[in-house]
């Protein structure tokens, strides 16, 4: 094996990465809870950029369930980011597990 064969292809694919992770920054994924009363808009970055929720959702006799909803959005929303990473990271390192890479 060539030190300076592998050498090179860790390099492209450190550069692949690091145009992957802007490309995810500048994506922005949804996810909604109680059948889209309450919506989350998260980035690539896993930085939350909205939060939506229906009036008909908030009810003072009953915080749990909007925070129960809330919780679930935001949950969801975070699988899905990693979902995207996961899916973007497998097409550079063509299905490698890399631990610590994200």
């Amino acid at each position: 094996m060539n030190i300076n064969k592998l050498m090179k292809q860790a390099q492209q694919m450190q550069a692949q990465m690091a145009k992957m992770q802007e490309e995810l920054e500048e994506k922005t994924l949804e996810a909604t809870a109680g059948g889209g009363v309450v919506k989350v808009v998260v980035n690539g970055r896993q930085e939350f950029l909205d939060i939506k929720i229906d009036p008909e959702a908030v009810d003072p006799d009953d915080v749990e369930m909007l925070e129960d909803l809330i919780l679930a959005a935001v949950n969801e929303a975070l699988r899905k980011v990693q979902d995207m990473i996961n899916q973007e990271m497998g097409k550079i390192t063509g299905g490698m597990n890399i631990p610590g890479m994200f």
